[in-house]
């Protein structure tokens, strides 16, 4: 079992930061909060402003909870939701490779939210501290399946890219 603790905290010293610091890049980066809520804007997300904030902050507590061990399957899902949402939005129609813009990184990003999940946080965490061990395909398929339809969601209903805008016409 002890490799099977190293191998969740690995997971999750290397998912966690990550997650956390994309999220603050969006408030704090280079173009800041101002940027992302432009950025998002362009990717047919509305309200953007609203959405940039609720990604920046979904991010980062994914990132804190994924880094501590805490709550799982919970920040899996958010992790797989944040993913998907930028699956659809910003990578796709751009092929596989991420350094063509494509899905490669929310992919992988994803998939190992849902190893995460199915692993379980193992003894080296809040979840272990407390006694909480949730592993195993239940915390791996609520972690997909939470991400997914909550990302499926968002997307139908505030997801309004540039030209498919509803624009009544005369028929006059």
């Amino acid at each position: 079992m002890r490799g099977q603790d190293a191998a969740a905290l690995a997971l999750r010293a290397t998912l966690g930061p990550m997650l956390f610091a994309h999220g603050w890049n969006k408030v704090a980066g280079p173009g800041g909060l101002k940027g992302t809520t432009g950025w998002f804007e362009a990717l047919g997300l509305r309200p953007a402003a609203v959405h940039a904030r609720m990604a920046a902050g979904t991010e980062m507590a994914a990132g804190v909870g994924v880094a501590l061990g805490l709550a799982n399957p919970l920040p899996a899902a958010a992790t797989v939701g944040l993913m998907a949402v930028a699956a659809r939005t910003d990578h796709r129609g751009k092929g596989f490779f991420v350094f063509k813009g494509g899905w490669e990184y929310v992919g992988v990003v994803g998939g190992a939210a849902v190893a995460l999940a199915a692993l379980g946080n193992g003894r080296y965490s809040v979840d272990g501290l407390l006694g909480r061990a949730r592993s195993g395909p239940g915390p791996a398929l609520l972690a997909a399946g939470l991400g997914v339809v909550s990302a499926a969601g968002l997307l139908a209903v505030c997801c309004r890219p540039a030209g498919t805008d509803d624009q009544h016409k005369d028929s006059d």
